[in-house]
C-alpha cells in the first residue's frame, strides 16, 4: 500500500510505500483499542438508590402475623413504588480497558494502512497557515477535496490551530496526540512529512 505525497497546491505529487510490517495486521487490535477508547468517554453518572439510601419507611407497613399477606418490614424496600432500586447503577464504577503499548501501536498502523488501501492517507511537506484566518484554512480544506479531515502536525502552532478550529469537517493535532481512534474516526488522514518519516523510523 502507499500513501499519496502531495506538493503545496494540495495535488498529487508522488507516493510513498508504507512498511510491510502494516499490512497484515488482525483487525481485532483495532477494535479493541477503540471500545478502550470510548469507554474512557463515558461519563458514569448513572446513580440510583438502594433502599439505604431511600427517605422514610421507619415504620413497619402492616402486623407481621394475621393479615394474610407477605411479611414487610419497610415501605422503602425495592418491592414498593417509591422504594429502593435493587442492585441499580452507582458511579463509582470503572469503565477503563487496558490495551497494552504493543496493541496500540498494531491498532494505529492498521488505521494507517486501511486509510491507504482508501486513497485517504496524504503526506504533505508542512500544514501551515500563518495567517491564522479560517477562510485560509477553509481553502486548503477544498482542495483536498475530503469530506473529513484529520490533520497531524509535528508541533501544533496557534495560528494554525486557530485557522482550523471553526471547521467541524476538520481536526488539527500535533504527533503526540495521533491514535487509532482518530485515525479510524476520520476519512481521510492529511500527515507532514517529518510526521510520517518518526512513524516508519518506529515500526521498524
Amino acid at each position: 500500500m502507499n500513501a499519496i505525497v502531495l506538493n503545496e497546491k494540495m495535488q498529487r505529487a508522488s507516493e510513498l510505500a508504507l512498511p510491510e510490517s502494516f499490512a497484515g495486521i488482525n483487525p481485532h487490535n483495532l477494535y479493541l483499542y477503540v471500545k478502550s477508547a470510548q469507554a474512557a468517554q463515558r461519563a458514569n453518572s448513572a446513580s440510583a438508590l438502594t433502599r439505604a439510601g431511600v427517605r422514610g419507611g421507619g415504620k413497619k407497613p402492616w402486623a407481621q402475623k394475621g393479615g394474610g399477606r407477605a411479611r414487610a418490614g419497610s415501605r422503602r424496600s425495592p418491592v414498593f413504588v417509591g422504594g429502593g432500586k435493587a442492585f441499580g447503577p452507582t458511579n463509582n464504577r470503572n469503565y477503563d480497558l487496558k490495551v497494552n503499548k504493543k496493541q496500540k501501536k498494531l491498532a494505529l498502523h492498521f488505521a494507517l494502512n486501511e486509510h491507504a488501501q482508501n486513497g485517504t492517507l496524504f503526506i504533505v511537506d508542512s500544514i501551515e497557515i500563518a495567517s491564522g484566518k479560517t477562510k485560509d484554512a477553509f481553502a486548503m480544506f477544498k482542495l483536498l477535496n475530503q469530506r473529513d479531515v484529520l490533520l497531524v502536525k509535528s508541533v501544533l502552532d496557534e495560528p494554525t490551530y486557530l485557522a482550523f478550529e471553526n471547521i467541524a469537517a476538520s481536526y488539527v493535532i500535533e504527533s503526540n496526540e495521533l491514535n487509532a481512534f482518530l485515525a479510524a474516526n476520520y476519512r481521510s488522514v492529511v500527515i507532514e512529512k517529518a510526521v510520517w518519516e518518526n512513524l516508519v523510523s518506529e515500526a521498524k
